[in-house]
């Protein structure tokens, strides 16, 4: 009680012993922010192509002398692609249920992953064959560059798909994880179609 009468006014300190709820894993908030970003980036790569695209002379893409994109393999290799995305999003609802459950679909999506880079290695094989290369012009250096840059992200989800496997093996592997890894691939399996309507078709 102070000089006045009055009972000091008390305030008590958190208690540290409570433990603090984590919103956002930080695994999954920093892939948000990458995808986001990977976001802005292909879609300023579009633009480009597009407006490329609008101002050949004649309206006529591919020009005249550049080999015609496979449109119909590669249809079916998007197909293979989006069926690896739909396999992991299986995984993801199996592994809340019980990681030990996720086994199967995870690997079925990493086949399917591998079947989508290894098919594109193969296009992008006969395409140079054919004479279409970065240098051959507009056509050939946006291809490459657009579609190389996704063959990038797949490349490099493959391969965080294979670590994550071990830790899934392990039982190592958390929720925050598994959704971040949800979400890259679904970035990459999503993204694909739209480049395939923009460039190929």
């Amino acid at each position: 009680m102070d000089g006045d009468g009055q009972q000091p006014l008390r305030v008590d300190a958190p208690d540290m012993s409570m433990e603090q709820r984590q919103v956002v894993p930080n695994a999954l908030l920093g892939t948000m922010i990458f995808v986001g970003t990977e976001i802005m980036f292909f879609a300023g790569m579009i633009s480009a192509f597009l407006i490329s695209k609008a101002s050949t002379p004649g309206g006529i893409w591919p020009p005249p002398g550049q080999p015609r994109l496979p449109v119909e393999a590669t249809a079916l290799n998007t197909v293979a692609l989006l069926l690896s995305g739909v396999a992991m999003v299986v995984a993801y609802h199996q592994f809340k249920k019980s990681p030990s459950k996720a086994t199967a679909p995870f690997l079925v999506s990493a086949v399917l992953g591998v079947f989508f880079v290894v098919f594109q290695g193969f296009e992008w094989v006969g395409l140079l064959d054919h004479g279409l290369t970065m240098s051959s012009g507009p056509f050939g250096a946006f291809f490459f560059l657009i579609v190389g840059t996704h063959a990038l992200h797949a490349v490099i989800g493959l391969g965080i798909l294979a670590k994550v496997f071990v830790l899934l093996r392990q039982g190592a592997l958390n929720l925050g994880g598994m959704q971040a890894l949800t979400l890259y691939w679904i970035f990459v399996v999503l993204l694909w179609p739209i480049l395939y309507w923009q460039v190929y078709l």
